[in-house]
């Protein structure tokens, strides 16, 4: 006990939003300081790891063939484990530079998506200790993003949060401190991508990379009508003749291209609005449905699910860091942590 207090002066407790696309690190009195791609780039002569986040996104596609650029995370969970556990070190170090990072071992919480097995909870567990970590708690993506947007959710009120990542679309009604409705799909920021490059193929015949998909998504992507019509650049291969070769599409065709993801997101809202208590669905109808994640930010969404639902929408504040805020929120609040976290699965914790 009094080793562990002595860690715990050397080490700055972490909230980690753990995501497909960007993993976030909060550390307490200090806010959020690492927002950096999933990404790991390892040498696999050596097994060396060349570069984390930011440098390592930079990579993809452009690496000769003993270089891999690689995303240990898939659809929300852990798909290389020690990739993840490396690339989890390798922030936790980074929290602690300048200090006495030998002896760090902070208490890390940490966002999981709701449909998660028990096997894909403990490897997340046994990544964070591998890593450095003294305590691990897990809590659910939703509830971790709706107190990050500070809906009441201790509350006996309906909070209906609707979080869009990069792997996973999280849909949940909140009420009382738990779970009580929720949906989680594989249709995300990541598919929305795919959707892109797709029609791309389709129509264009033009072969494009993930980089140039997300940037188009992101310049131009909408799922409503826009007041005037946006374009972009779309680079790529051509299929016919194997040259480099560019057009300009507009948002009207990207919206066809995203146009399947959007309905499957709202199409599941919908359905869990179906099988949420009369009384919570009262709430929501008078409260709305609150959007986060990087997905938020496609233009028009929120009007989409609005005319889809009937409910007033909100986009939460900086969508993209409800998660890892709402984690750090659980830093200060070990009351709350302790009611809201996962029942750990690992020896280590108990």
């Amino acid at each position: 006990m009094i080793f562990d207090r002595l860690l715990g002066r050397f080490s700055k407790d972490v909230g980690i939003d753990l995501g497909t696309a960007n993993t976030l690190v909060y550390v307490k009195d200090r806010g959020i300081i690492i927002n950096e791609p999933s990404v790991v780039a390892i040498n696999q002569k050596t097994g060396q790891i060349i570069a984390v986040g930011n440098e390592a996104k930079k990579m993809i596609g452009k690496t000769p063939t003993h270089i891999v650029a690689v995303k240990p995370l898939s659809d929300g969970v852990i798909s290389d484990f020690e990739v993840t556990e490396k690339m989890l070190k390798y922030f936790i170090d980074k929290v602690h530079e300048g200090g006495f990072s030998l002896f760090a071992r902070p208490r890390v919480v940490i966002g999981i998506p709701l449909d998660i097995t028990e096997v894909e909870k403990k490897a997340v567990e046994d990544a964070a200790y591998s890593a450095g970590a003294r305590k691990v708690y897990l809590v659910e993506e939703p509830m971790a993003a709706a107190i990050g947007c500070r809906l009441p959710i201790q509350e006996a009120i309906g909070n209906m949060i609707v979080d869009i990542g990069g792997g996973t679309s999280e849909i949940a009604v909140i009420s009382l401190s738990g779970v009580v409705t929720w949906k989680s799909i594989k249709i995300a920021g990541e598919e929305m991508n795919k959707n892109i490059i797709q029609y791309a193929r389709s129509k264009f015949n033009l072969l494009l990379g993930e980089k140039v998909a997300e940037e188009i998504k992101i310049k131009i992507g909408s799922a409503t009508e826009q007041q005037q019509v946006l374009e972009a650049q779309m680079r790529g291969r051509d299929l016919v003749t194997g040259l480099p070769r560019e057009i300009i599409v507009n948002d009207e065709q990207i919206r066809d291209a995203l146009s399947k993801s959007i309905r499957i997101i709202i199409d599941n809202i919908k359905a869990t609005l179906e099988i949420t208590p009369p009384e919570l669905v009262a709430d929501i109808f008078e409260r709305g449905i609150t959007i986060s994640g990087g997905g938020a930010l496609l233009k028009g969404l929120d009007k989409a699910i609005s005319r889809a639902t009937q409910i007033p929408v909100y986009i939460a504040d900086d969508p993209l860091t409800t998660v890892v805020r709402g984690t750090g929120y659980l830093l200060d609040n070990l009351e709350l942590l302790k009611t809201i976290c996962c029942p750990p699965t690992s020896e280590e914790s108990s």
